[in-house]
């Protein structure tokens, strides 16, 4: 029976493209594990089917694969994600791929770790829309194949049971879901001098330079993570409540200082979404702030930045050439970090720096 689940855990990683064996692709770290969620193929397993499972939400049509589809770099390429019966949110789903390498999750960092981030999307109203977790005990602790694999996995069954193990079980797959060995991989990690096109390595120098790209999206002499796992304001979508900032701020905390749900209240209303890592850490200087997210796969993950505002590359680019913000004529957040203004970029250098960005797409993925 080991034989058997260790061979099922191949074909799992097989088919969602990722490798089978222990050593990480090329340009990644090591994945980091858990002390108290060790990775098993059994728990992988379960994972899997629990990440899957559309019993999961109110109307039995979402899962953690609606937002974020294995077809499609493990997002939903949706501006922002629909959960049950079409409801919209207010945040692009980020792509799952390396993000066991991001020290918080959610787009302001709320939770710091992927199994708490699992534990969220079914009890928010616009996403999977349950009112708590029983429906989902409920399930696995009578369904004979969760009572297998739960059995299996951790030891336990029936009410021993609990979203403890669901979350370890979710945790541990998406722990599997990374993805390095692109062709910017090859040229740096791999001294492979012909994996970048002329106009991609051209891009890599403005992404290092005149771009000043690399403040964030680091790129280290071993690895390349493409993300500093900071939170910055760079002027997406923050002017749209320019002049009621106060208002929603007073509005938020006084709403969580009463209880409420900081993943509810920024997933359902639109102006408090916009204050980013703040409605996290209540620090001034993270009002509007978001995630700095990994470039890797960036092709597939179409739309762009937290509210999925930028449907293109070209778009983005010219947003930060322009110092935050599409248009030259586009009034600026007040609230921009120091970094952000004007790059200068003439439009070869711009053409350029987008093809550098699709020189990060990894193999398993360059067909989506």
């Amino acid at each position: 029976m080991k034989s058997y689940v260790f061979c099922l855990w191949i074909v799992i990683t097989l088919l969602i493209g990722l490798p089978a064996q222990a050593g990480t692709p090329l340009g990644l770290p090591p994945v980091p594990i858990p002390a108290d969620n060790p990775q098993t193929p059994e728990k992988i397993s379960l994972g899997d089917k629990l990440f899957h499972d559309k019993r999961f939400s109110k109307t039995g049509e979402v899962s953690c694969a609606t937002c974020h589809d294995k077809d499609k770099a493990f997002t939903d390429r949706l501006p922002v994600s629909e959960g049950i019966s079409g409801l919209k949110g207010t945040r692009n789903a980020p792509t799952v791929i390396n993000a066991v390498y991001m020290k918080s999750q959610f787009w302001d960092g709320r939770e710091p770790s992927l199994e708490a981030q699992s534990a969220q999307p079914p009890v928010n109203p616009v996403e999977m829309g349950l009112e708590n977790h029983d429906p989902i005990l409920q399930i696995v602790r009578t369904d004979p194949e969760y009572l297998d694999q739960f059995k299996k996995a951790f030891g336990k069954t029936g009410d021993q049971i609990t979203m403890n193990e669901v979350k370890q079980a979710i945790a541990a797959f998406e722990r599997t879901v990374i993805a390095g060995d692109s062709s910017f991989d090859r040229y740096q990690y791999g001294g492979v001098n012909t994996a970048m096109s002329p106009a991609a390595i051209r891009g890599l120098e403005v992404f290092r330079g005149q771009g000043r790209c690399v403040s964030c999206h680091v790129i280290e002499q071993t690895q390349a993570l493409f993300t500093n796992n900071r939170f910055h304001n760079i002027g997406v979508s923050f002017v749209k409540m320019a002049g009621k900032e106060e208002e929603v701020v007073k509005a938020f905390l006084e709403a969580k200082r009463k209880g409420a749900s900081v993943d509810i209240e920024v997933l359902t209303k639109k102006n408090t979404s916009e204050l980013g890592r703040f409605a996290v850490s209540e620090a001034f200087q993270d009002l509007g702030g978001f995630k700095t997210p990994t470039l890797r796969n960036v092709d597939k993950t179409a739309p762009y930045m937290h509210d999925g505002s930028h449907k293109t590359l070209e778009d983005v680019v010219k947003f930060y050439n322009n110092g935050g913000r599409l248009e030259e004529t586009d009034p600026l957040s007040p609230y921009l970090d120091g970094g952000i203004r004007p790059l200068n970029l003439s439009e070869k250098q711009q053409a350029d720096l987008v093809e550098f960005l699709k020189a990060l797409t990894s193999p398993q993925f360059a067909k989506q």
